[in-house]
């Protein structure tokens, strides 16, 4: 193992400490489930993650993305660990080093010892099984001791630079609690600061970058449905588009062309604000009824007090009503909230379509949702948005159980 290594040390790093807000890290290991399962657990922690398979591919990602942690597999049958420490030196990696292993693994034993008589700054090493806190534990001196300032990121140069990305949170049977959606959630992966939620850069109504946001939301919808299909892991999907991008004709009529023809597919569902919904009745009204011929459902979002405004439509003409989170959350243990939302639920049995609570986030408002008769449930009791791989390696029939 110490073949190659003698000749690197003594060197000083010459590009690592370009700083970074949010920490990074990049996992190397031969074996490609493992992999996403550690970089899982360190993006839930804070992290953005990389990964290597391949010895010949970390040079390039430790010049890429200059990360301040690298993530050791070891494994009889994985890829050379001697080869790795080689790669590390001879980049002058001055960040941590993670070894994880087999408790009487005598690699693991090994690496460690190799790495630090050649200056690598070795982390004790992590023996499996393992738990989520130990790894964390492991590497609290990278976590930040308070949270980032916030970013302030234009969203033309997100999509100009490719950063932008749709996460996606399961949608739940309420009575089966089986999964029969998803909602797409749009998020920023910044070079700098990490994952960027959209309260930091969805621009307003009237600014000129919408059209082009809402055409990236549907285009990499239509792309990641192809994907979760090509995976097994095909679910109904629903975006969120403005009122303004659907006052477009022919932006409507350019969405009803690009609607796959997949006989899986089995229809996109668009959610509009309430408040939007109430404001152009009419106009939305009329979309409604044009795209549900083209396997398009609109649906109302983010209903709440603002309910009775939605009475007395005339042929109702969207697919669903979604009860506002901020009436759903805590629904358990609020009589005024749960009747907010029982009102929901009786306007869409007048209206014939499926009820949807948003912001389940206890086992209480999922009883209380249940009791008041939603269709359809969602929040962090059942899951957190999360990237596209990581929503396909996820179970289609996950319940209440086995939720985040």
């Amino acid at each position: 193992m110490n073949d190659g290594l003698v000749e690197l040390v003594g060197r000083k790093p010459a590009i690592f400490g370009r700083r970074k807000v949010t920490p990074r890290a990049c996992v190397v290991d031969g074996k490609r489930h493992l992999r996403a399962f550690l970089g899982d657990i360190l993006e839930d922690l804070g992290f953005v993650t990389s990964e290597c398979g391949r010895v010949d591919d970390l040079q390039g990602v430790l010049v890429a993305e200059l990360p301040d942690l690298v993530l050791l597999g070891i494994a009889a049958d994985g890829i050379e660990p001697g080869k790795i420490l080689e790669t590390l030196v001879r980049e002058q990696f001055a960040g941590k080093v993670l070894a994880v292993g087999a408790r009487e693994s005598i690699v693991l034993k090994a690496v460690q010892q190799v790495g630090r008589e050649y200056g690598l700054d070795m982390l004790p090493p992590l023996t499996t099984p393992f738990a989520a806190e130990t790894l964390r534990d492991r590497i609290a001196v990278l976590l930040p001791d308070e949270p980032a300032p916030s970013p302030a990121v234009h969203v033309g140069e997100a999509l100009h630079a490719g950063w932008l990305e749709l996460w996606y949170q399961p949608k739940i049977d309420a009575r089966t609690l089986v999964r029969c959606g998803a909602e797409a959630l749009v998020r920023m992966r910044h070079p700098t600061w990490g994952v960027v939620p959209p309260a930091y850069f969805i621009p307003e109504p009237h600014d000129p970058h919408f059209c082009a946001l809402s055409e990236f939301v549907i285009e990499r919808a239509f792309r990641d449905w192809h994907y979760l299909m090509e995976q097994q892991s095909k679910v109904d999907l629903s975006i969120n588009l403005p009122s303004s991008y659907l006052r477009e004709p022919q932006a409507v009529r350019e969405l009803c062309r690009r609607m796959p023809t997949h006989p899986a597919f089995h229809g996109l569902t668009i959610e509009i604000g309430s408040n939007e919904v109430i404001e152009e009745i009419g106009a939305l009204s009329d979309v409604a009824r044009e795209v549900r011929f083209h396997n398009i459902g609109l649906a109302i979002d983010k209903v709440g007090a603002n309910w009775p405004a939605l009475t007395g439509i005339d042929k109702f003409p969207f697919a669903k009503l979604n009860a506002d989170r901020h009436f759903v959350t805590g629904c358990g243990n609020d009589r005024l909230k749960r009747n907010v939302c029982r009102h929901v639920v009786e306007l869409a049995r007048e209206y014939g379509v499926p009820a949807v609570a948003e912001g389940i986030e206890s086992r209480a408002d999922l009883i209380a949702a249940n009791e008041i008769g939603f269709d359809l449930v969602q929040g962090y009791l059942f899951g957190k948005p999360m990237p596209l791989k990581k929503f396909a390696r996820s179970s289609l029939t996950r319940t209440v159980t086995g939720g985040a």
